[in-house]
């Protein structure tokens, strides 16, 4: 089962981003836990880390904040050695799009190949311009 988050208006999908399993969003967090929270999960992410991945949104009044901090994240994780991708749909999707992560930000894509906190901060930036929340599927 994996973890999509998106935004809708009315019946219409306007984003979305498939994160892969919930343990792969668990990963992403704990590393950004072990990596820049000192293994103090939501100390310095708050909104991010300690949003259960199961149910909910982030409201629009949530989505600004997460944009700081998904700008931090990313700037800090891009200073960071890479290291393997955690799970084998992500080192297949690695090898599929040749993707030879750079730092730790790389390390971290959606289904898609894509970079994960890029993909999120598109979603971020999306639901503060249409004034909608990103809902967990």
């Amino acid at each position: 089962m994996s973890l999509y988050l998106c935004i809708f208006d009315d019946d219409e999908e306007l984003g979305g981003v498939d994160v892969g399993a919930y343990s792969d969003f668990g990963n992403f967090r704990k590393t950004i836990a072990d990596v820049l929270e000192n293994g103090q999960a939501g100390s310095r992410f708050p909104l991010l880390m300690l949003h259960p991945d199961c149910d909910g949104e982030w409201s629009v009044n949530d989505c600004q904040k997460l944009e700081s901090e998904l700008k931090t994240i990313s700037a800090e994780l891009k200073k960071q050695p890479p290291r393997e991708f955690f799970s084998g749909w992500q080192k297949n999707a690695a090898k599929q799009f040749s993707l030879h992560p750079m730092n730790l930000y790389d390390c971290f894509i959606d289904v898609d190949g894509e970079p994960l906190l890029e993909r999120l901060l598109d979603l971020v930036l999306l639901a503060e311009s249409r004034g909608l929340p990103i809902i967990f599927q």
